[in-house]
């Protein structure tokens, strides 16, 4: 594998908007140390002796450098018991989380930190992820991001969409726990 490629962050002093996270025996897993690993293929296609593509090698076709950058950031933690088949995002199950509030018109990065040992594809309904890939004048658009295990990944969103919308595992045994109700308001609170 070649070096390990790092998102560019253009804004060191982003501020991460705090949230709850609950530790318990439903969550038997924690990264200490997550890494971006955008040019790592994943379990089973590593060193087979084949070219695999990786979100490494995805560009925007069009130049993307006079996109707003981030004002915020979230920060989610994919978590879960393996063993008991129980998942949620900060340790926190669906049925028990309050909506994640984004602000119509912002720019927000949106951080995963995956603690368990399975592959997420995290979907965003209702608004564009783009990945951070470290390349600020072709970020790739996307509609599901894959978080490899105890592997750290970000996206960015224009947050454009008033409403509820819903922030899910499109995996569907994780979509019962890992699954959050976004609600995009009109303003931010002083």
């Amino acid at each position: 594998m070649e070096e390990a490629v790092i998102p560019m962050d253009m804004n060191p002093n982003l501020p991460v908007t705090p949230l709850p996270i609950k530790k318990g025996p439903h969550t038997t897993m924690w990264v200490e140390s997550p890494q971006y690993r955008l040019d790592d293929p994943g379990v089973g296609l590593r060193n087979n002796g084949r070219r695999v593509l990786t979100y490494a090698d995805l560009k925007n076709y069009y130049p993307t450098a006079h996109w707003p950058k981030p004002t915020r950031e979230i920060i989610l933690h994919l978590t879960g018991n393996m063993e008991r088949y129980m998942w949620s995002i900060n340790g926190i199950p669906y049925e028990e989380a309050d909506p994640l509030i984004f602000y119509y018109g912002e720019r927000l990065r949106v951080t995963f930190i995956n603690n368990t040992m399975m592959n997420h594809p995290m979907h965003l309904h209702g608004m564009w992820s783009d990945l951070e890939t470290g390349d600020e004048n072709h970020i790739p658009r996307k509609h599901t991001v894959i978080v490899q295990p105890g592997a750290k990944l970000s996206m960015r969103v224009m947050v454009d969409a008033p409403g509820r919308w819903v922030f899910h595992c499109h995996l569907l045994y994780h979509m019962g726990g890992m699954f959050r109700e976004v609600t995009v308001v009109e303003t931010q609170k002083a």
